[in-house]
């Protein structure tokens, strides 16, 4: 099935030049960007976008981390996008990633993990709906 996700590649990501890495494995993995801005959240928008995690402990240290630099925002498209992404992207500690993931490869910690990806077609809906309007989002 043809869906579509929402990717951030993290400030740590930016900060390390890992833009076009990040989206080349997701087009070699044929995922199609059919959206794709840079923006530098602030702590507001961070807490806005990750407000599912409002309760848990590390939502101070997340937010202020989203916010401490430039994001690359961008939505993806192709069949079993969701599940792709997540598989391309590795599980969200480094240390438990599958070899040659994003994470594995590049990431420093838990919360430092290079690039963020939707984990259901729901959440999905939302973010790409939080940072994108319908008039940035284009087919392909």
């Amino acid at each position: 099935m043809t869906e579509r996700t929402l990717s951030i590649v993290k400030p740590d990501g930016v900060r390390k030049n890992l833009i076009g890495e990040v989206i080349k494995r997701f087009e070699e993995a044929g995922l199609k960007v059919v959206a794709l801005k840079m923006t530098h959240l602030t702590k507001q928008q961070a807490q806005g976008f990750y407000h599912v995690h409002r309760e848990r402990p590390f939502f101070d240290s997340l937010t202020s981390f989203m916010s401490s630099g430039p994001v690359v925002l961008m939505v993806l498209e192709g069949e079993e996008a969701i599940k792709k992404v997540r598989e391309i992207m590795g599980a969200t500690n480094p240390a438990d990633a599958e070899p040659g993931t994003i994470r594995k490869l590049f990431a420093d910690s838990i919360e430092e993990n290079i690039v963020h990806g939707s984990d259901s077609a729901e959440s999905a809906r939302f973010e790409i709906g939080y940072f994108f309007n319908a008039l940035e989002v284009f087919e392909r």
